[in-house]
């Protein structure tokens, strides 16, 4: 466990895995009827303590490296189900209003994730206040890599990109795809390949000196956050990674 090489597989599975976890979980709960989803969220609550522990333990020890990463990815994870499931979102649901645009658009925008960003906020903000000083703060970069690829990804969809997935939103989202923007990317767009091209190469430079393994988290994390954004604009059947989490049409019973 200490190559460099089986670190990268391991971000790379658990990416995988968690991200299909997390896409059945919500799916499930979306052919169960009214209370499926907050029990989801609260099925998940384990996984959210687990992780503040890890976090916690981990961070006095040096050169801890896959404990701080599991225990911070748990902590996004659980945040995620909750946004997913529609429990943790904005204070309103509606769909963008017609002709909104400019500041109007964006403040629609704001209104139905704003919980779910602040929520995100905090967690970087809490694991930033656990790790401080400590011996490792392996969990605060990658929270902090995942928080800064996610706020870029939305942002970059807000704004406009060839290419949006939306077939693995849940029910309680059906309301998101009004505030997408379909079309020529932005100007944002060229701003985030850079900084996360930049991201992956300072990761990648860092393992080549140090050889230590959780930099080689990092950097496939990093890295795969940049794939998720190349794929705003590549027709790629990315959809295809996650089937295995999805359920079965129902004509198909």
């Amino acid at each position: 466990m200490d190559s460099p090489w089986i670190a990268a597989l391991v971000a790379l599975f658990v990416w995988w895995f968690s991200t299909g976890a997390i896409l059945w979980a919500v799916k499930r709960a979306d052919g169960r009827g009214r209370g499926a989803h907050g029990r989801a969220v609260l099925a998940g609550l384990p996984a959210l303590v687990a992780g503040v522990a890890g976090v916690i333990v981990s961070a006095g020890q040096p050169g801890a490296a896959y404990v701080p990463f599991l225990s911070a990815l748990a902590i996004w994870g659980w945040i995620e189900l909750a946004f997913l499931t529609g429990c943790v979102t904005g204070p309103s649901r509606a769909p963008l209003p017609r002709l909104a645009t400019g500041r109007a658009r964006f403040r629609a925008a704001w209104a139905v994730l704003a919980w779910h960003e602040l929520l995100l906020t905090a967690g970087l903000v809490a694991v930033f206040a656990l790790t401080w000083g400590a011996e490792t703060q392996m969990a605060f970069w990658t929270y902090a890599v995942l928080w800064g690829a996610r706020i870029s990804a939305k942002l970059n969809i807000f704004l406009g990109v060839p290419r949006i997935n939306e077939g693995f939103l849940p029910e309680p989202l059906a309301h998101l795809p009004s505030y997408f923007r379909r079309g020529p990317a932005s100007a944002l767009f060229p701003v985030s390949i850079l900084c996360l091209t930049g991201a992956v190469f300072a990761w990648v430079a860092r393992v080549a000196v140090t050889g230590e393994v959780g930099f080689a988290l990092l950097a496939t994390l990093t890295a795969l956050a940049l794939v998720e954004h190349w794929l705003m604009v590549l027709p790629l059947p990315d959809e295809r990674l996650w089937r295995w989490a999805m359920p079965a049409p129902r004509g198909d019973n």
